[in-house]
């Protein structure tokens, strides 16, 4: 082994006595260090996930949904618009959609009523998803009562409950036949919620939807890139929220970093004095201090970010879903995927112990320099 390998071992040896010897300083330092790295991660873990979960939701999403408003308002759409709309080269298919939502009073939940695209629900029965079941306590063969647009009850038999791997996108959904959904919510055969469009090639997403509006100006094109924005931008400001909750702990440890930045105990002064009396370099000394901090920041960094992967995608994230995911009666309980960022990793480990490593080797440069008896007294 060479010696200057050696060397620093003895160093780091040195090092983590002077840490347990003031085990009570250092235990609160990194107490909240941890704290806040946990906060962090916990964040940027779930935000990411949740990013990807929706990306990979979106990605069979429709290119463009066109809606049709009045003075601002949403309204239904004539199925004659589809003709108009087959006209613009570029648009590969056209399909209605017929979809809304179902207030249930008896239970304060919303469902979101859909007629897949394939017809596979037959006329008298629905589909439902895990949420609604677990919620009403339903299994498959129960009937179910809806109230329709004219007041009346009208009554389905449950004919399947939609698979729990599904539960982010239908929880809350229940499938119909289309004559049974126009019952139920009185929309005329001639007319649809909305239009989907296919285009062929993706780069002329923002010219059709140009076209779409210049054809048929009552309507409004939405852009699969668009809802895409929308969700990133909504994640991100949930996630602020979260940090500004925390910021009275991010502030705590800030102070305790200034503090060790500002300078250090009398103990702390007098251990460097007396290592230098004896023989100790500046270079060792700086040398103790970038161990002790490495030590101190490595562990809470370590620390946070296991317990934050635990909290996120063992615990679901438990102390922040409710912000993050958003609040709903029906909100599936569901596994995130783990989608982590090495970029982010990075940048959270250099902003957490870069910093802190550096404010405490300043204060013992200063006090290194000074002559051993004048430290002392």
């Amino acid at each position: 082994m060479s010696r200057s390998i050696e060397r620093q071992l003895h160093l780091i040896d040195f090092t983590v006595g002077s840490i347990l010897r003031r085990k009570g300083k250092n235990g609160a330092l990194l107490l909240v260090y941890t704290l806040v790295i946990f906060v962090l991660a916990s964040v940027l873990f779930f935000t990411r996930s949740l990013r990807a979960e929706a990306a990979a939701v979106l990605k069979n999403a429709p290119d463009i949904i066109v809606q049709r408003t009045l003075t601002g308002r949403y309204q239904f759409i004539p199925m004659g618009y589809a003709d108009s709309l087959r006209t613009i080269r570029g648009v590969a298919s056209i399909a209605p959609r017929l979809w809304g939502y179902y207030y249930d009073g008896g239970f304060g939940a919303n469902y979101t009523l859909m007629v897949p695209n394939d017809s596979t629900v037959q006329p008298g029965t629905i589909e439902i998803g895990s949420g609604i079941a677990r919620l009403r306590n339903i299994r498959v063969g129960d009937i179910v009562p809806l109230i329709g647009h004219d007041g009346n009850p009208q009554t389905y038999t449950v004919a399947r409950i939609l698979d729990n791997g599904s539960a982010l996108v239908s929880a809350d959904l229940l499938l119909m036949a289309a004559a049974d959904y126009r019952s139920l919510s009185g929309i005329p055969d001639s007319f649809a919620t909305d239009l989907v469009l296919t285009v062929r090639n993706p780069k002329e997403f923002p010219t059709i939807a140009e076209k779409i509006t210049r054809l048929l100006p009552d309507t409004r094109p939405i852009v699969k890139n668009e809802i895409l924005r929308t969700y990133d931008a909504v994640f991100n400001w949930r996630a602020g929220i979260i940090l500004l909750l925390f910021t009275v702990v991010i502030l705590a440890f800030f102070i305790f970093s200034f503090d060790k930045a500002t300078g250090l105990s009398a103990e702390e002064r007098k251990e460097i004095g007396i290592l230098k009396a004896i023989g100790w370099e500046t270079g060792d000394v700086l040398a103790m201090k970038f161990w002790e901090g490495i030590a101190l920041s490595l562990m809470a960094f370590l620390a946070g970010a296991i317990l934050a992967y635990v909290h996120v995608f063992f615990g679901s994230g438990f102390l922040f879903a409710p912000i993050l995911k958003g609040w709903s009666t029906l909100y599936p309980s569901f596994s995130l995927a783990a989608h982590i960022n090495a970029g982010d990793l990075a940048a959270l480990f250099f902003l957490s112990v870069v910093p802190y490593t550096i404010a405490t080797i300043a204060p013992a440069w200063r006090v290194a320099v000074i002559d051993p008896d004048a430290v002392m007294r």
